[in-house]
């Protein structure tokens, strides 16, 4: 039976509830926003939202997060994730995202146990599923559930109950840690990482909010929104060039499928 909104909003509040408690990966994006807030309402203090701060997330991402946790009114705390020093990520291997996963939420598991919180709770929702996430898999070997997939969201189903609690990410843009910019198997360095935030704020400053800059060495491969696109080879066309060669890249070119969650995958997919 397909529930309505408002049934999968009650349910998520029962699972919140049967809990008794969570620490939650809280990111500032729509999913985690949203998981927080009714979180919050819910436990009240047995809600904890985590945030991690590492080199693959730009400072603005995370100035959004504690901005949104005030405004939420619930307990927030900021921790250190060392990506780049787990062995195994820097290779940047098909399975990244489980080494990057099984570091940053074994650190919030021992916050929960330090706490006396029983759950630990991650953003993902039903359409997760149809995309390639080994970080799934370090997940579920840690016990880390997944309400608002439970209560059976939909990304559409998020940003709609969003946009009804008046929640300001309800039509924020996606976004993934800045290692999901490099090809599987190429390294991953804080000069590249560093190279690509930096060619991604420039475009930003621009206005536009629907983008991602792949790194292929000298070849900055941008994916933008439909109406970004627009804008990127008429009346943006030069500034956009100038500012991601200024990133330090010889070779800017437009990905004519434009954005798209999940395009490193594409690879993946395409192996026999």
């Amino acid at each position: 039976m397909k529930r309505s909104i408002e049934q999968k909003r009650a349910l998520l509040e029962q699972l919140l509830r049967e809990m008794g408690g969570c620490v939650i990966g809280f990111s500032g994006g729509v999913d985690s926003t949203l998981l927080f807030s009714v979180a919050a309402g819910v436990l009240g203090d047995r809600a904890l939202a985590v945030t991690a701060t590492s080199e693959t997330y730009p400072e603005r991402e995370l100035r959004e997060a504690e901005n949104l946790a005030q405004s939420l009114g619930g307990r927030h705390r900021v921790i250190v994730s060392e990506e780049l020093e787990i062995p195994g990520f820097t290779q940047n291997p098909v399975d990244r995202c489980y080494h990057c996963k099984k570091e940053l939420f074994g650190k919030l598991c021992a916050i929960a146990a330090a706490e006396g919180i029983p759950v630990v709770v991650d953003g993902s929702n039903l359409d997760d599923r149809s995309d390639y996430r080994p970080g799934k898999r370090a997940l579920a070997e840690l016990g880390v559930r997944s309400p608002l997939e439970e209560a059976g969201f939909t990304k559409a189903d998020i940003r709609e109950l969003s946009r009804e609690l008046g929640l300001p990410t309800w039509d924020k843009p996606a976004f993934a840690c800045l290692s999901s910019r490099f090809p599987y198997g190429d390294e991953i360095t804080r000069e590249k990482v560093t190279q690509v935030g930096r060619a991604e704020e420039s475009l930003r400053e621009l206005g536009l909010r629907i983008l991602r800059v792949r790194h292929h060495g000298d070849v900055a491969r941008i994916e933008l929104g439909e109406e970004e696109f627009s804008l990127a080879v008429t009346t943006l066309r030069e500034e956009v060039v100038s500012r991601v060669k200024g990133a330090g890249y010889a070779y800017v070119s437009l990905d004519l499928q434009g954005y798209r969650t999940g395009a490193m995958n594409e690879v993946i997919e395409m192996r026999p």
